[in-house]
């Protein structure tokens, strides 16, 4: 057996040279016994000799995946890696080869400590401490899960240039006096200060910046594991920070949708033409928003703009327009003295060829348009509102209306206006026997001169 030592649970270049040497005398990975430090864990292994030797080529990546590993708390990580090294010199192993098992185990262990690198950096917590000069000195305790506190230390010598700082560990102390970074012995987490007079701030500071409408607590508590919560004064505020998400996520709401009430429906359509809601908008042409007089006593709310109107930017001028149309005539009811829109304001559809085929919005997508149409209800003050179709029912009453039941009576609205309930003309497009059509088409122009004599009664 052969000892191969290095300095420190973090020696990535003591290892390299060690490796350099162990190849040089040709000793196979089983041979090698490796000891940290003055400490011995091997009785049979034998006194180490001078192991060092020239540089050698390795494949691209093996050296970044090493200094990585070798920080890993695994006390097998040494082996492992003089394992793959020797099998990649001989050609028997390759980088990138995710199908290796000991490369997938040393690139987990990789992720491990990356990870491990960035916990201390994201929750490593200073508390200032007033030495008996008046100096300030701000001290933290951390517990890594691997040896990164070195490969961590430039990081925060970057960060806390003009700070004099100590970071405890249970492994090692480090010092940083604004001009040299010095180590010392591990401490106790005792040794740390566990409060300072800035810790309130801290605590404004954090539930000022918390943002409820991001909150994913599962994913929260993944990535801020308990362990670490000790460290941060901030987390004293997570438990009711969490619990009055939903209510301070209504206020944000209010507070961002409030001053972007418009009071004309022309700027009501500058600001749906920036909406970004959804994700309708990317594939759309454009915005198709309602269009009529500002004051029609009656509006027609349709699902969603169609091929045709997304080309155009107008609602309901396409085959399902044209059929709504010829039935408003035959009704006696004037298209151009109503106001017509939609309920969502992008063409939703999928790609077929150079097709694009309609597809039906989602509750969803739905709810995110809500808020425009409740706009056009609030300016144009419609007396009735006719819902064509199901997806307008349920955005105009928030109810799952089933058309074939509900045609022709009249619900209420969220905002409290009486809504006819309807097909949609497209309905008629889709039916394949004549007769059928012409019945349904009756049908329409009968809950159409219904809502005519509505307004009128």
């Amino acid at each position: 057996m052969i000892t191969a030592r290095i300095a420190a649970e973090d020696d990535f270049d003591g290892w390299r040279n060690q490796c350099r040497g162990l190849m040089r005398l040709g000793a196979r990975p089983a041979d090698v016994v490796w000891q940290v430090g003055e400490q011995r864990t091997d009785l049979f292994a034998s006194p180490e000799a001078c192991l060092e030797a020239a540089p050698i080529g390795v494949p691209k990546g093996f050296a970044e995946l090493a200094r990585s590993v070798i920080c890993h708390s695994d006390p097998e990580r040494f082996g492992l890696l003089y394992q793959l090294l020797i099998d990649l010199k001989a050609r028997q192993r390759h980088m990138g080869d995710e199908a290796d098992p000991l490369l997938r185990k040393l690139e987990m262990m990789a992720k491990n400590v990356r990870r491990d690198i960035h916990k201390m950096r994201a929750f490593l917590r200073f508390r200032r401490v007033e030495e008996a000069g008046g100096e300030e000195h701000f001290v933290a305790w951390f517990e890594p899960e691997h040896h990164i506190v070195r490969t961590n230390a430039a990081f925060f010598v970057r960060r806390f240039a003009g700070m004099k700082w100590s970071i405890l560990t249970p492994s090692l102390t480090i010092h940083w006096d604004r001009q040299t970074l010095l180590e010392a012995s591990a401490k106790l987490k005792t040794d740390a200060p566990t409060e300072d007079s800035v810790e309130e701030q801290w605590k404004t500071y954090y539930g000022s910046i918390f943002n409820p409408a991001r909150l994913k607590v599962n994913a929260m508590l993944k990535e801020m594991p308990k362990k670490y919560w000790h460290n941060m004064p901030e987390t004293a505020l997570v438990t009711e920070l969490i619990q009055s998400a939903r209510n301070r996520e209504l206020a944000m709401i209010e507070k961002d949708i409030l001053p972007m009430v418009a009071d004309t429906l022309t700027t009501l359509r500058a600001e749906a033409d920036r909406c970004r809601r959804c994700p309708l908008y990317g594939p759309a042409t454009q915005l198709v928003f309602g269009e009529g007089p500002a004051d029609a006593w009656l509006m027609f709310v349709g699902e969603q703009p169609g091929d045709q109107e997304d080309r155009a930017g107008r609602p309901f001028v396409g085959p399902a327009g044209q059929i709504l149309d010829a039935a408003l005539a035959q009704a006696g009811v004037d298209r151009n003295q109503s106001y017509v829109t939609n309920a969502v304001k992008h063409f939703k559809f999928r790609p077929e060829g150079k097709r694009r085929i309609h597809e039906r919005p989602n509750v969803g997508e739905i709810n995110h348009c809500r808020w425009w149409l409740k706009r056009e209800i609030e300016l144009v003050k419609p007396e009735l509102i006719v819902a064509l179709g199901a997806t307008a029912a349920r955005s105009l009453t928030g109810r799952s209306l089933p058309i074939t039941a509900s045609r022709g009576q009249v619900f209420e609205s969220l905002e409290g206006v009486p809504v006819l309930v309807t097909i949609h003309p497209s309905y008629l497009l889709r039916l394949p026997d004549a007769e059928a059509a012409e019945r349904e088409r009756a049908l329409f122009v009968d809950d159409l001169e219904s809502a005519q004599r509505h307004l009128y009664r």
